[in-house]
């Protein structure tokens, strides 16, 4: 495996000078975000330079750019916003190789309509899980079109909220652009360790064959975020069921500020040197 970490972590709005800021800390690449490059998160256009930039950055700083983020609300409920973010996505995807990386990121959405990452009740409705079918239909004819790969990353606020949810939006989509980014800390947020490994042994099971990219975040025992390494999640447990599933991908940091990087990543490597990864 090898470490990353959210670009977004470090300040700036030049690729070369956010990139240089991961490998000095310790990360062997990242998880770029447009607005490394001065653009919007999802902007409506990337021009050629920009794009060159960010793989320039990548050969001279000697990062890797493990996934582009291209989330936006799947199943917010206006349906123009759902396809201003289909279009925003293509603009992406037109972009990613380019950059150096076959990957996104999405968010697969709420109906909470401020807050893509914000918990609705109405998740959980046959209508939320009939507009995420319909945005991934668009959303893969888009990755067909550019040859890249769709990141889906189980989350409790999310339509998608565990591995069993992700594993159906796999079985019922059949396509093999559908790929997993699994962070143990978006499968629960208070409970007793036991259930923690639990779950988190489930969901690697049953995604074993998806999985991509795992994220490091970590969880305080009231269930807000924490710097990985100084929270109760059990990266040891994680990264061994990792390890066990056969997967070798990045292994990519955040939630954290920028003055704790090198922290983090010093972290991670000990974790991986113990599983001797």
């Amino acid at each position: 495996m090898r470490i990353g970490v959210f670009a977004k972590t470090f300040p700036g709005r030049d690729p070369e000078g956010v990139l240089r800021q991961s490998a000095e800390a310790g990360f062997e690449g990242v998880q770029y975000n447009m607005a490394c490059s001065g653009l919007a998160a999802m902007p409506d256009q990337i021009p050629e330079d920009a794009v060159e930039a960010v793989a320039a950055a990548a050969r001279v700083t000697g990062q890797r750019i493990f996934a582009v983020s291209g989330t936006y609300n799947m199943i917010h409920p206006d349906p123009a916003v759902r396809r201003a973010g289909e279009r925003r996505l293509a603009v992406i995807a037109g972009a990613c190789r380019g950059m150096g990386s076959p990957l996104i990121t999405l968010c697969t959405g709420t109906r909470d309509p401020d807050d893509q990452w914000r918990h609705h009740p109405d998740n959980a409705t046959p209508e939320a899980w009939r507009d995420l079918i319909a945005s991934f239909e668009a959303a893969l004819a888009i990755a067909d079109r550019h040859d890249v790969l769709l990141g889906v990353e189980p989350e409790l606020a999310n339509v998608v909220s565990s591995a069993a949810a992700a594993r159906r939006l796999i079985d019922e989509m059949q396509s093999p652009r559908i790929r997993i980014v699994l962070d143990p800390a978006n499968l629960c947020e208070v409970a007793e360790p036991a259930e923690r490994r639990s779950v988190i042994a489930e969901a690697v099971h049953l995604l074993a064959d998806r999985i991509v990219m795992a994220h490091a975040k970590d969880r305080a025992a009231d269930g807000s975020v924490a710097t990985a390494g100084l929270g109760v999640i059990d990266f040891g447990h994680f990264l061994s069921r990792l390890k066990q599933s056969g997967f070798d991908g990045p292994l990519v940091a955040h939630g954290f500020e920028a003055d704790e990087a090198a922290g983090v990543a010093a972290f991670l490597n000990r974790q991986l040197a113990e599983l001797a990864l």
